[in-house]
This record gives structure tokens, sequence and C-alpha cells, in this order.
């Protein structure tokens, strides 16, 4: 659904994207208004309409991670490795403002869509290339997955703490890093052409997204400091009746002074080894068992909660994802919304994680059912092929237009 008053409206940004990094950063431009033309190879498509959870019993293309990725943008099926698919993304290239890929370095090149090739039929486009390593550098052919880039970075070694062993992480941090910092540099750019003319070449490194998102270790490394790994110092999660409660004593100088009030133990502030930040941190370890002995009085993780939230001690549950789809807080800022699905009605989903002038932010519809079912109108609408200019590039294997 187009929307006049959305910021970017009249944007259009052509998504030769797939997986996780770039459509979310795509998926954030959609949700502001710009018109998204998603390319997807004929047949299969993006990778990710194959992942879990199918929307449908009898399909394996509706997975509950390509439908929230990607709702509110248009499929149009391409084989980029066709010559004759080659003059269609020439021709989107010249309509669009933006231009975002994830491709390995040098793929696009190879397909005829790097940025030299449609910067010279569009010298004002803004080109944001996502990959792994960046575009430069000896390790930029590396394939990359969240899960490795985990690895690469120095965050699975400083999140391994006491295990025997590093461990996989559930957070796809380093796709959503890349692709929240993508939006970004690309509004950056498009203020920066609004003023100048200029167009921009944007290269957006998934490492580099994660190891910049390291609020201690890496400002301490390079300064010749030790790693601050896990378990961190001044974080306490411990068990109070089978539910687990997240506590947090340091990071503002007035959080310590609250906590020994609430427990009515003033004097460990007084105690040579708990008097000051630094002596917090070289005696944690007896602290941290002198805080966990007296949450443990509480009947409940709800009521150290209360009292705790109470004397503005930062705390939390620790809950399960069905518990947080149930938060009432979330529910009061709709952070849960609901788009059309050819085969189901409508399809839960997050919304963009920002609101615009006191509102949520709509998804702008629904996620392509079909690979290229947006075809024709695109190319119809947007480039005026004429049908039987669209008849010859189906028949030739170079689109696919359901």
């Amino acid at each position: 659904m187009h929307n006049p008053l959305a910021p970017l409206s009249d944007l259009v940004v052509l998504d030769l994207t797939r997986v996780l990094a770039g459509p979310y950063c795509t998926r954030l431009l959609a949700d502001l208004g710009a018109r998204v033309i998603k390319i997807e190879r004929p047949g299969f498509g993006d990778e990710m309409r194959r992942a879990p959870f199918q929307l449908e019993p009898d399909r394996e293309d509706q997975s509950t991670y390509y439908v929230r990725c990607n709702a509110g943008k248009e499929s149009v099926g391409l084989d980029l490795a066709h010559p004759a698919a080659r003059a269609v993304v020439l021709d989107l290239a010249r309509v669009a403002d933006v231009v975002v890929e994830n491709f390995v370095p040098g793929v696009t090149t190879r397909l005829g869509c790097d940025w030299e090739t449609l910067a010279a039929v569009k010298p004002d486009l803004i080109y944001c290339s996502i990959s792994g390593y960046g575009q430069t550098g000896p390790w930029r052919l590396r394939s990359a997955f969240a899960h490795l880039i985990n690895a690469a970075s120095g965050m699975m070694h400083l999140e391994r703490g006491t295990d025997p062993a590093p461990r996989s992480a559930n957070l796809q941090a380093a796709d959503v890093l890349a692709g929240t910092h993508a939006f970004g540099a690309i509004l950056a750019a498009l203020w920066r052409r609004a003023r100048t003319g200029q167009g921009a070449r944007l290269d957006v490194s998934m490492l580099e997204t994660l190891v910049a998102a390291d609020d201690m270790t890496f400002g301490s490394v390079l300064n010749g400091g030790p790693e601050h790994g896990a378990p961190r110092i001044g974080m306490i999660v411990t068990e109070i009746n089978g539910r687990h409660l997240a506590l947090q004593t340091g990071g503002a100088a007035e959080i310590m002074p609250r906590l020994v009030a609430v427990m009515k133990r003033p004097e460990l502030l007084e105690d040579p080894r708990f008097s000051t930040p630094a002596a917090r941190r070289e005696n944690w370890s007896e602290l941290c068992n002198i805080i966990e002995s007296w949450l443990k009085h509480f009947a409940t993780v709800d009521d150290a909660v209360d009292t705790l939230n109470r004397a503005r001690v930062p705390c939390a549950p620790v809950l399960s994802p069905a518990e947080v789809v149930a938060l009432p807080h979330l529910g009061e800022r709709r952070f849960f919304s609901a788009i059309p699905h050819r085969g189901r009605g409508e399809v839960r989903i997050t919304r963009s994680p920002f609101q615009l002038d006191g509102q949520p932010v709509d998804p702008q519809g629904a996620a392509p059912y079909r690979v290229g079912e947006h075809t024709r109108p695109v190319l119809e609408g947007l480039l005026g092929y004429d049908p039987d200019r669209i008849e010859k590039l189906v028949a030739a294997g170079a689109a696919v237009a359901p």
C-alpha cells in the first residue's frame, strides 16, 4: 500500500539481497514508504522462503522468516545470470534511487550489476554493498553467516565464559546490525545527495558492525587492557523458585547505593572490598554471592522485580519468547502487526523497532507470495515494457512472471 505521507514515499529501492542482513535493511526502508523491488531468482527465490516455520502445510516457500523480512516489497523474478535479464536490471537502476546487494564481493561484477555498471546509467545512485568482511581485505571472498561472524569477531570467545567450549548464539546479531547500519548509511547518503546531487558507494561489513557493537573489550584491548568476557562483572542472573532474574549492579554510580539500601546492608559500601567500583570488580565473586543470597529470600521473581523496581535498581525477569509475545507492554505499544497472507488470511510479524510521531510504523503490505508475482506490473508500470517484451523475457528464461 502506498502511503504518500510516509518519510520515504516515492523512493525506489532495487533490492538484490537475500537471507537476512540485506532484507532486514530493505524491510526498514519499505516500512518507511520506499517502493522496494526485490529481485528473486526464478523458481527457488530467496533461500529463506524455505526456512522454518512454514505457514502452509502444502507449501515450502512460505516461512515466517521470509514473510517478516520481506513485508511490503514487490518480487520481480529475474535470472541475473541471463544476458537478457541484465538489460532489465540496468533499466531498473535508471529509475531507482538506491540499490542494495549482499553477494560475496565480485559476484555483482560477474552478473553486470556492480557499482561501476549501474552508476554509469544512474550517476547519483546510492549503491550499498553488505558483506561478511567488506569489499576489500584478504578475507573479502570468504563466505559469511552470522554464526561465523560471531566466531571471527571475538564475541563467541568472550561469551564462552566458564563453558567448556565456545558455542553458537541464538541471535543473528551480525546480520541485523549490518542491516541496520546499512539503513542508516543509506539515509545519510540520500541526505547528502539531496544537498549535492552526489551518489554514493557504501561498503558495510558484518564483521565490523559486530566488533563495533562491543561495549568494553575492544576499547580495552586496543589500549593494552584486559578482555571483559562472560560472566560479566556487575551482572547477575540467578534462580528464584524455578524462574530466573537478571540484575544489573553497575553501569551508573547510583545503582549500588540503591541496592544496598533496599538490601538493608549499607555497611557493604564501607567494606574496603566493596567501597569503590574498582574494589567491587576485584572482589566481584564475594559480592555476587552476598547479593544472590539476599535474592533467595523472595518467594518469586515477580516479587523481586517489584521490590527492585520500587528501589530503582535495574532488573528484569528472564522471559521465554511466548511470554514476550504476550507482554501487555508490547501490546500497548502495538509492536506486533498483522499483514495479509494469501494462504493464511493474515500473518503476525514484528514492526520496525521505532515509532514515528508517536505511532508505530506499519508494514506497507504483504510479503510477495510467489517468486516474480510483481514482474509484470513492475516492468509494465515502472519501466514501460509492453506485454510482448515481457513474454519474450519469460520465454527466454530470463524472467518469471506467474
